[in-house]
């Protein structure tokens, strides 16, 4: 009888044990989802939306002679933390330094004409796309032998050093110079301090547009497109949710064309 009674107690004990268990695997995945959701509820309750860009990469992200910090992506952030519900609040940082923000979280997303490619989706959320472009190659004014990307082989190209357009260069041959931005990569060329550089073509035209005297010219352009979106760490689904939700409504009622075609002329949203 003893036995019986003590195999009993065994039981219940053994049972409340397995379901403080059960609690406390329901509260872990409890704890996990209200993790996904905690950086959007943060940014509600902030009423600010930290955004991590460059701020000297026109037309996307720059500053105009006012001081202003303006640009495509910069309105397109602005717009989407309008529709959250929220203000877009910029954190200015060099591009090679932007992806550390976002991990350390300075910042809760960027926009900065990120790619989207497949090694970085391994480590990071992004937005649908919001804008396509091809890459090209920029030579001097007077460079008559560069006419494709395979002509780049061999020679010094300037790029930012975590860009989708390094990798380009890289890819066809081109040996490596470290810039900050764009501007820079332009200076070296017309200096002859480099051989070409490889960029976004959109870019390019704004600059050309902007400094008509430039003593450079496009001499190739990629035949596929690439696709830029917002950038965010893993985890916050549904943050990346409601950004795509404002971009998608943004498309439909005419404000990204809006947008699109005050910096560009013409509708640059993925086709």
């Amino acid at each position: 009888m003893k036995k019986w009674k003590l195999s009993i107690i065994m039981l219940i004990a053994l049972s409340m044990v397995l379901a403080a268990c059960g609690q406390s695997k329901d509260k872990e995945e409890s704890n996990g989802d209200s993790k996904e959701t905690s950086l959007f509820d943060k940014v509600k309750e902030d009423g600010e939306l930290l955004v991590g860009t460059e701020g000297t990469y026109p037309p996307f992200t720059f500053h105009d002679e006012s001081g202003k910090l303006t640009g495509f992506d910069v309105e397109i952030a602005r717009e989407v933390a309008k529709r959250l519900g929220v203000e877009a609040k910029f954190q200015e940082t060099q591009w090679d330094a932007m992806f550390e923000g976002l991990n350390s979280k300075r910042f809760d997303m960027i926009a900065n004409q990120v790619g989207i490619r497949e090694d970085r989706e391994k480590k990071y959320d992004f937005s649908k796309p919001y804008i396509e472009s091809s890459a090209v190659v920029v030579v001097s004014k007077d460079n008559k032998d560069v006419t494709s990307f395979e002509d780049i082989k061999g020679l010094t190209s300037a790029q930012s050093l975590t860009s989708n357009y390094r990798d380009i260069a890289e890819k066809n041959g081109a040996k490596i110079q470290g810039v900050e931005g764009l501007s820079q990569s332009i200076q070296l060329l017309e200096q002859g301090r480099v051989d070409v550089t490889v960029n976004d073509k959109i870019s390019i035209l704004d600059y050309l547009k902007k400094q008509p005297n430039a003593k450079v010219k496009i001499a190739a352009e990629a035949e596929d497109a690439g696709q830029s979106g917002l950038m965010f760490r893993k985890g916050n689904d549904k943050l990346v949710e409601e950004v795509n939700k404002a971009l998608e409504e943004m498309m439909a009622d005419g404000t990204y064309k809006e947008i699109s075609d005050k910096w560009f002329g013409e509708d640059v949203s993925p086709k």
